[in-house]
């Protein structure tokens, strides 16, 4: 559970376990240019997967990264799919995930609603909404409070100080005005995917982050399961402005990002393969890829979408088939990131996947405030920092000024 601290601690840990490295390099763009402590050259990089070491629950990795946990049998466990949107939740994409993704029908087949995970960021976000998701058994996880660019400030650029005031205080955001429990944020996914190197994850494990999801691994068959950054990941970091960790995390998970293997190339999500697919190309990259992994290792199947990509009623009608299609088979299910993790923790065959408890369906005790509103307050908010007007929604009282960096609040 991510938790407010002082500014001085992180400070303190910055120096403490990150500049000893860096700053052998006079200059920082020299020390990118040499490898900037990557696992060649940092003398205190992780060392490389020992299976027999690294025990479930607490700990997963293989010398492959392809392995399935607990030596189960492909045809013996379900196929995973996750989905997963990053970026704020309002009107513009509401009745996308309400009247057209999960709705009632779509059910798992131990006869619980779909469930997806959610990274939000915050500007334009209505608070009501995300409110809602969560109340519906939904993820909510965060993806940070300005989404500022560019996209190698958060690889590069961004202290420790910078990673916890914008996703701590995300969390705080999300807490403060859709009332989602701050013990129920497990995960982040930086912006761009710009991975934050070792700064990053020394801010997850001091602040309670379980996952971060946002490693894109290079495109290999059968693909790669998520796994714990106890030792190094399995992989090269190939992906564009990712300065993936060096060091031991130990028990912080990745949810590594497979990418989609379209014909002779890859493309890391749907919206970035090539912009001139039609309705058909969508579903066949979707099934291609589906059968990469349910006919293989069956590695959970992330499907990684900004919301704005599915207003193109083509794609979203040959998502929606998609989903259809796969939905008949009896082994596969919708999960969010954190009931993933607890199925890796503990390996359920079929046979008794519909008594696992984690993905049963819950029905949710929520106090009165804690429930989503149906006439939601629309908040005019000054902001010195953006110098202009800014409009927030949320079921809660409207703060002084807009929330933003150092004051998720509003308070001044």
């Amino acid at each position: 559970m991510p938790k407010s601290e002082s500014i001085f601690k992180v400070t303190s840990l910055l120096t403490h376990h990150v500049l000893r490295c860096i700053y052998t390099f006079s200059e920082p763009d020299q020390a990118f240019s040499q490898g900037w402590c990557d696992g060649q050259f940092d003398p205190n990089s992780a060392e490389p997967c020992d299976p027999g070491m690294c025990q479930l629950p607490d700990c997963f990795c293989s010398k492959t990264g392809n392995d399935i946990p607990g030596n189960l049998i492909t045809s013996q466990i379900p196929q995973m799919i996750t989905l997963t949107f990053d970026g704020p939740v309002n009107h513009e994409n509401w009745d996308v995930f309400t009247k057209h993704l999960f709705t009632p029908e779509r059910k798992n087949p131990n006869g619980c609603n779909i469930k997806a995970t959610f990274f939000i960021s915050h500007q334009y976000t209505n608070y009501r909404h995300v409110q809602k998701l969560w109340n519906d058994g939904h993820e909510i996880a965060v993806n940070s409070i300005t989404h500022r660019g560019p996209a190698e400030w958060w690889s590069k650029n961004a202290t420790v100080e910078d990673w916890f005031d914008e996703m701590v205080g995300q969390a705080n955001i999300i807490n403060r005005f859709a009332k989602v429990r701050m013990e129920d944020f497990r995960g982040l996914r930086v912006p761009y995917l710009s991975v934050g190197w070792n700064r990053q994850f020394l801010m997850m494990q001091e602040f309670g982050f379980v996952y971060d999801a946002s490693i894109v691994a290079p495109a290999i068959d059968p693909p790669y399961w998520p796994y714990t950054l106890d030792y190094k990941i399995p992989h090269m970091c190939t992906g564009t402005n990712q300065y993936c960790p060096t060091r031991s995390y130990a028990g912080s998970w990745e949810m590594v990002i497979n990418p989609l293997i379209n014909g002779d190339t890859s493309c890391t999500t749907l919206q970035y393969c090539p912009n001139k697919l039609v309705d058909k190309d969508v579903y066949d990259i979707l099934v291609n890829n589906f059968k990469r992994h349910y006919l293989k290792n069956r590695a959970p199947f992330g499907i990684h979408l900004d919301s704005n990509w599915l207003r193109n009623t083509e794609y979203l009608n040959a998502f929606k088939k998609f989903l259809t299609e796969v939905m008949k088979l009896p082994d596969v299910y919708f999960v969010t990131y954190k009931q993933v993790i607890e199925w890796i923790k503990q390996p359920t065959d079929l046979l008794q996947i519909k008594r696992f408890k984690p993905w049963h369906c819950k029905n949710n005790t929520f106090d009165d405030i804690e429930y989503a509103c149906h006439k939601p307050k629309t908040c005019k908010l000054t902001s010195k920092v953006l110098q202009h007007d800014k409009y927030m929604i949320t079921c809660h009282g409207c703060p002084q000024s807009y929330p933003w960096i150092r004051n998720e609040f509003g308070l001044d």
